[in-house]
């Protein structure tokens, strides 16, 4: 499996290369949507989870409710939908499973994919590293759109249809929200940040793991994250990115 990732400045884009994409023949369930600012109230009531269930089953799913989206050919395929809170972010609404395995909140959505192995097989592979990129994207009301090809070829097909439906790469994305950063961190440097500005962004960066997230330096380098020379410029972009990210959660608390 390849994950392919494309974040849209629209909604409305993002969900015709959703269609595109389907019409190729990916399947619904290899896709998943992640969009800012929507509350389950916002969700349009409690709808089926399949096309073989009744009304009524979103509640005993602890939120989650099934959205029927119809493809070109006609056909109904169950979508799962849920409301979450992220921290630092705020509510997000994860349409499929694949979204919230990135989100690392699979339990909010499997039972909607009650006796499939789907979760088990998108746990490896996908994009977690780059999470505070989808999280940034997010808080700038960014949809961000996540596709398991299933091979090299597929993927490559998928990112052509994500670029010609106007996704930002990750890459971009990434260097966008670096850009954003980059003065106000050179000022808070003690040192010559031009020298050492690749070794203090991989820090910075390394604090932003889901993994690491609120763990010290020390903590880090106990779990074999921090950098083998443990540099300052590193530790300094390190304990920058947790700063950050504590700010982050502050300004977005449930």
């Amino acid at each position: 499996m390849e994950t392919v990732v494309g974040i849209f400045q629209l909604r409305t884009d993002a969900e015709r290369a959703r269609m595109q994409l389907h019409l190729m023949g990916i399947e619904n369930d290899k896709i998943a949507t992640l969009s800012p600012g929507t509350s389950v109230p916002q969700v349009e009531g409690v709808v089926r989870i399949s096309d073989s269930e009744g009304p009524g089953m979103g509640g005993a799913l602890g939120g989650t409710v099934g959205a029927a989206v119809g493809a070109a050919s006609g056909a109904s395929i169950a979508l799962a939908t849920t409301s979450l809170f992220v921290p630092g972010v705020g509510p997000v609404l994860v349409a499929g499973l694949l979204g919230a395995v990135v989100l690392g909140a699979t339990g909010a959505l499997a039972g909607a994919f009650a006796g499939s192995a789907l979760e088990h097989e998108l746990a490896e592979g996908l994009p977690h590293n780059d999470l505070y990129v989808y999280e940034d994207a997010l808080r700038k009301g960014h949809t961000v759109l996540i596709v398991a090809a299933k091979d090299s070829a597929s993927a490559e097909l998928v990112r052509n249809t994500l670029l010609q439906a106007k996704a930002e790469s990750v890459d971009a994305a990434r260097e966008d929200w670096w850009l954003g950063l980059k003065d106000a961190e050179q000022v808070k440097y003690e040192g010559d940040f031009e020298q050492d500005h690749e070794l203090y962004r991989r820090g910075f960066q390394k604090a932003l793991h889901p993994g690491l997230r609120g763990k010290s330096f020390e903590e880090a380098a106990g779990a074999g994250a921090a950098h083998p020379s443990s540099e300052k410029a590193y530790r300094s972009g390190y304990e920058s990115g947790l700063s950050h990210q504590r700010q982050l959660e502050e300004q977005h608390r449930a």
